[in-house]
């Protein structure tokens, strides 16, 4: 299953773009109002829950700076990645797309698509807002 965001234009740079979303500690700041929980385990890692949802731990797993930020999931019970493609504007802006991969069965993914696009939307938004 895959899910794009919107692109969205940020006012900031790439890099600053690239280095904010590679501290997983800024990822709190994204969050849609409904959390319940969010705690970094590690440098690299972190824990969030939704209300009603299970916990999901995400770790970075790849950058490729100023231009993607991969984050993936630690769990290999539900397998995915969240992909940020940062592109490059002037020096004070970026435009900025979610890309969320997963393997899912077709009975999951149909359960989890509407939430999981939202999320993803308020995940950008959110990057827009900055």
């Amino acid at each position: 299953m895959e899910i794009k965001s919107k692109k969205v234009t940020v006012q900031k740079s790439a890099e600053a773009i690239c280095n904010y979303l590679c501290d997983v500690k800024n990822f709190e700041q994204l969050m849609p109002d409904n959390i319940s929980k969010f705690e970094v385990i590690r440098e690299d890692a972190f824990v969030f829950a939704l209300k009603g949802m299970p916990e999901i731990a995400l770790e970075v797993k790849e950058v490729v700076a100023p231009y993607k930020v991969t984050l993936g999931a630690i769990s290999d019970k539900i397998p995915f990645t969240l992909i940020s493609h940062i592109d490059v504007g002037d020096k004070d802006t970026s435009a900025v797309e979610l890309q969320f991969e997963g393997k899912f069965n077709t009975m999951m993914s149909m359960m989890i698509k509407g939430p999981l696009t939202k999320f993803i939307d308020t995940l950008t938004t959110n990057l827009e807002k900055l």
